[in-house]
């Protein structure tokens, strides 16, 4: 089996099989009982898709877990903001950030 392009896919998919073989339910009940096409659920598992949050809350109440252990091994680390700032553009081609003189 090719590994999956999204490896956050892989860790839910992994995840929502686990969950399903501890529950005892088939992929066709698990389906049934998420209002989903059992072809979704394989899907799913082998991490080709990314459920949207809502899907992801009925397959977890589904196979009768909360919704973070679908989760589990998921981390997000937010981004570094950066303070901007506006330069202004001189007519020679030089700039100035606001708060610089610009006479000489």
């Amino acid at each position: 089996m090719a590994s999956p392009a999204n490896p956050i896919a892989a860790i839910f998919g992994r995840n929502l099989a686990a969950a399903r073989r501890r529950s005892g339910f088939s992929q066709e009940e698990v389906g049934i009982r998420a209002s989903l096409h059992r072809t979704e659920i394989g899907l799913l598992e082998r991490g080709e898709r990314l459920p949207r949050i809502d899907t992801a809350i009925k397959l977890a109440f589904a196979v009768n877990v909360v919704p973070e252990e679908l989760f589990e091994g998921i981390e997000w680390s937010p981004g570094m903001a950066r303070r901007g700032s506006f330069r202004a553009a001189h007519g020679d081609g030089s700039q100035a950030a606001a708060g610089e003189s610009t006479d000489a």
